[in-house]
């Protein structure tokens, strides 16, 4: 039996692999039922409609004496003008300043909603140099955004905790935040809960997109219902461009609506990114408890060995309720292997965040190539302190300043 552990713990599929190999097909069993879903809500009304124009073009081509080929013709040459952004009605010119500055900034957010693009080759050709570094300087804002809102939401939320103390006399009153807090053994091991981080970024974008979408059913005329599916579209980055905002020719107090679609576009886009990577952790934890009991379970040594390698923050579902029966002593010696972390009564620290991206080349490289030919992990236990030991984007900055986090590779 240990033998056949020992060959389990050797092969390819280790934690990571199955971690992800799981998630791949989660996904490909979502992808499948929401397919099944859309298909079964959207074909019929598709084939009804089908069978509407079909029935309309005939009657048309009856009553007015057209032939059916040079009725399709004329409509393929419609399509063409919808496509170059044409419409019947008068829209606002599609690339002037704002319209274009509209462009841009879909293209750099990766909404991409479609109603305008560039039809000369010059013009091609520039967007995919200007979304290449666009895209990535975008991301890059994202990511410092998510950083930001967290220190805000753990500072406050710190101070919630802090205050609750004082009122159940944990605390002595003249308290202040400093080394002085290394004394106060309700606050050594503290963090922020990913699922209250959670809670307080799904309510503030459910309030955002509300806000937005009563200016969008006022200005706009749609009704309720599309202004939120326009939001959670544009929002989430989908952008599938059914619905878009600012295109009529005028509106009333028009400044002032661009300036307010701008905001709500930019706050919401951030706003859902940030919902999104947290709501990644939680799926992350999901799968780490499913892997948990997947895991072999035929030898002791198997369990205590499994046991050792754990992190004090590695939080599956369930264990919430046994963290009250551990002391601070066993949290205490796992201090020494906690990777770097910083204590959790530290807010993030700009000096650290610098010294992170001061990352030797050498030693990245040394141990991407350790990493590629296969060596244990043992041995780049000294190159783990060079700022990629908890991670890269957002994920990393989400598991190093929430607790419930894994950080077990």
């Amino acid at each position: 039996a240990a033998g056949s552990c020992r060959r389990r713990r050797l092969a390819p599929l280790n934690e990571d692999n199955g971690r992800f190999l799981l998630l791949a097909a989660l996904i490909a069993a979502y992808l499948s039922a929401g397919a099944t879903v859309f298909s079964a809500l959207e074909s019929p009304s598709e084939a009804a409609a089908q069978l509407r124009w079909n029935r309309t073009l005939h009657n048309f081509s009856r009553i007015f004496n057209i032939s059916l080929p040079e009725l399709r013709a004329f409509l393929r040459s419609y399509e063409a003008a919808m496509a170059a952004g044409i419409r019947v009605d008068a829209l606002r010119p599609r690339w002037d300043f704002p319209g274009a500055f509209y462009f841009v900034g879909t293209v750099v957010s990766t909404i991409g909603f479609g109603m305008t693009t560039p039809a000369t080759v010059a013009g091609k050709v520039f967007l995919i140099v200007y979304g290449l570094f666009g895209c990535a300087g975008t991301i890059l804002f994202f990511n410092l955004f998510l950083e930001r809102i967290i220190s805000l939401l753990a500072f406050i939320m710190k101070a919630c905790h802090e205050r609750q103390l004082r009122r159940s006399g944990l605390l002595p009153p003249n308290f202040r935040r400093g080394p002085a807090m290394s004394g106060v053994g309700s606050l050594v091991g503290w963090k922020p809960s990913v699922y209250h981080v959670l809670l307080i970024l799904g309510i503030f974008a459910i309030t955002l997109s509300c806000c937005a979408s009563a200016m969008y059913t006022a200005v706009e005329g749609w009704n309720y219902v599309d202004s939120l599916y326009y939001c959670f579209v544009t929002f989430s980055t989908i952008g599938f461009g059914d619905l878009v905002s600012s295109q009529n020719a005028a509106y009333q107090n028009q400044g002032l609506y661009r300036f307010g679609n701008f905001i709500f576009i930019l706050m919401g886009v951030c706003c859902i990114y940030s919902l999104f990577n947290v709501i990644s952790i939680v799926i992350k934890q999901v799968l780490n408890w499913v892997l948990k009991k997947f895991k072999c379970r035929c030898c002791p040594k198997c369990h205590k060995s499994s046991a050792r390698l754990g992190r004090r923050n590695a939080i599956t579902p369930g264990a919430r309720l046994r963290r009250h029966n551990i002391s601070m002593d066993t949290d205490g010696q796992y201090d020494s292997d906690t990777e770097g972390r910083r204590l959790s009564g530290e807010m993030i620290s700009m000096r650290e965040l610098t010294a992170s991206n001061k990352v030797s080349l050498a030693i990245l490289q040394k141990q991407l190539s350790e990493t590629a030919n296969g060596y244990p992990r043992n041995v780049c236990i000294n190159t783990r302190q060079n700022g990629f030991s908890a991670g890269v984007g957002a994920l990393a900055i989400m598991n190093n300043r929430l607790a419930e986090t894994s950080d077990s590779r």
